[in-house]
C-alpha cells in the first residue's frame, strides 16, 4: 500500500499474541508498513525471535513477555511500550486457543480457559490499552473475530461462543469510544493454512468440507490478512469503527458453489 494514508510511518503498534501464525504475520506486515511493533506473547524465546524480524525490517521494537490471563502483566507490556515509544497506537488482540469435543460433556474447565483467553483476555487488553488511547484521543485497536463469530463449526462451541462475543465486545467498545477518537474494529479470517492446522485442512474429512465451502477453492494464506489489518490500522480506517472485517474467500457469502 503506497497511500499516504494507508502508512503507519511513526505509528506504534502492539501485537498481543504476535509471535506466531497469524499474529506474528499482522505484526510483521504493521511493521513493513512502516510502524515500530511491540510483538509480544507468553514464550520470550518466540517474542525474541520476532523482534529480530521486526528489526531487520528496520523498525523498531522492545522485548515483553505477557499472558493475556495476567492483568499485570498486561499492565507492565504497556508501561514497557510507553517506556520506550512514549504512546501505544494500534493494539491487535490476537492470542487465542481453540479446543475440539462434543459440548455435552466438554469439560467446564476447558469451558473457562478457553473464554477467559480469547473473551476475557481480549477485554483485558482492550481495557488497558483502551484507557491510555482515550487519554490521547486517538487509537486503533483490531481485535481478531472468527467464522466462529457468524456461523458454527461443529464441536467447537467453546470457542464459537468466546469468538461471538468478540464480535459483540467489539461494536460495544466502538460505541462507547469513537467519539473520543478510538476506532475499535475486528478481522475474521476465514480458513488460513498454518503449521498447526496443515495436517488436518489437507488429510481430514473437516478440511475437506472446508475447501468445498470457500468459493475461491483454496486456503487462505496467512499474509493475505495484512491487507486488512494495515487499512484497519491507517487513516485510510478514520470513519470505519464496530465492524468486523472478514477476510474467507468467499465463505460467508457462499450457499452452494458447486
Amino acid at each position: 500500500m503506497n497511500s499516504p494514508l494507508a502508512s503507519l510511518s511513526g505509528r506504534t503498534a502492539v501485537v498481543i499474541g504476535g509471535t506466531t501464525g497469524i499474529g506474528r504475520v499482522l505484526a510483521l506486515g504493521l511493521a513493513a508498513a512502516g510502524a515500530d511493533v511491540v510483538a509480544s506473547s507468553r514464550r520470550f524465546e518466540q517474542v525474541e525471535s520476532t523482534a529480530r524480524e521486526i528489526e531487520s525490517l528496520s523498525r523498531r521494537t522492545i522485548r515483553v513477555a505477557c499472558d493475556v490471563r495476567d492483568r499485570a502483566s498486561l499492565e507492565s507490556l504497556l508501561a514497557k511500550t510507553l517506556e520506550t515509544f512514549s504512546k501505544a497506537d494500534i493494539l491487535v488482540n490476537c492470542a487465542g486457543i481453540i479446543k475440539r469435543g462434543p459440548t455435552l460433556d466438554f469439560p467446564e474447565d476447558s469451558w473457562r480457559e478457553i473464554l477467559e483467553t480469547n473473551l476475557t483476555g481480549t477485554l483485558r487488553g482492550c481495557q488497558i490499552f483502551g484507557k491510555h488511547m482515550l487519554e490521547r484521543g486517538y487509537g486503533r485497536i483490531i481485535n481478531v473475530a472468527s467464522l466462529n463469530t457468524f456461523v458454527s463449526l461443529t464441536e467447537v462451541a467453546a470457542y464459537a461462543a468466546s469468538k461471538a462475543a468478540v464480535g459483540a465486545l467489539t461494536k460495544s467498545l466502538a460505541v462507547e469510544w469513537s467519539k473520543r477518537g478510538v476506532m475499535v474494529n475486528a478481522i475474521a479470517p476465514g480458513v488460513f493454512r498454518t503449521a498447526l492446522n496443515s495436517e488436518l485442512l489437507d488429510n481430514s474429512d473437516r478440511g475437506r468440507e472446508l475447501l468445498a465451502r470457500t468459493p475461491m477453492g483454496r486456503f487462505g494464506k496467512e499474509e493475505e490478512l495484512v491487507g486488512a489489518a494495515v487499512y484497519l490500522a491507517s487513516e485510510a480506517a478514520s470513519f470505519t469503527t464496530g465492524q468486523i472485517l472478514v477476510v474467507d474467500g468467499g465463505f460467508l457469502a457462499s450457499g452452494v458453489n458447486r
